[in-house]
């Protein structure tokens, strides 16, 4: 496994945040809270290799040389339900992202992804995607949704998790080695049930307080 493809988000404030996410007494509207803010730490280094164009602009004191992003458009496809409790966050960091939305659900016996929903922007094969979810477990779901991005021409996919098992990270790599994943912390390992341990519970029932 190639962990160079991995990055962790380790900065104090992002672990922080993190540990209020885990805590079983954190309310509904705090989660939400906290996934969009940590959703927004991940863009800032998920982003940083964008490239730059230099441009020509006027300041109140005088004209000056600066830079601006160039070069690929950039999608958010959030996995359905929890990855929408990310959008907002990376929205506000790259505004102009077109949002695609791609809806899985984990078969509660073979744990496999079965996929019911599928919407993306027309030029989605020539942006940078980001795919988006709270929560990399089995990878089945990760995998499945880079899979068909990759189908419909994707070149440049990276994805966003909040919390990640090493099952799920070895599942994501192996069928897609050339991906990039970033996540706030990997934890020790998947339960009996395919939960993170110790995780957060539900990330989509917690965000959207259906618990």
């Amino acid at each position: 496994m190639d962990m160079s493809r991995v990055s962790i988000i380790d900065h104090p404030m992002v672990q922080h945040k993190l540990t209020i996410l885990r805590d079983k007494n954190t309310s509904s509207k705090q989660f939400r809270e906290l996934v969009k803010e940590l959703a927004l730490f991940e863009g800032y280094e998920a982003t940083k290799d964008f490239e730059l164009s230099e441009t020509e602009i006027e300041t109140p004191m005088e004209k000056t040389k600066a830079y601006e992003i160039s070069g690929k458009k950039v999608a958010l496809v959030p996995i359905l339900r929890a990855g929408l409790g990310m959008v907002e966050g990376l929205l506000e960091l790259v505004p102009v992202a077109r949002v695609g939305h791609i809806g899985m659900y984990r078969d509660p016996d073979t744990h496999e992804p079965v996929e019911y929903y599928a919407k993306f922007p027309q030029d989605i094969e020539s942006r940078i995607v980001l795919i988006l979810d709270p929560m990399l477990a089995t990878g089945g779901s990760a995998s499945a949704a880079i899979k068909y991005m990759r189908d419909l021409g994707v070149k440049d996919i990276k994805l966003l998790v909040i919390l990640a098992a090493p099952e799920g990270i070895q599942e994501v790599l192996e069928s897609d080695p050339d991906v990039q994943i970033f996540t706030c912390a990997i934890d020790k390992g998947l339960d009996e049930h395919a939960y993170i341990v110790p995780g957060l519970g539900d990330a989509g029932d917690r965000i959207f307080g259906t618990k």
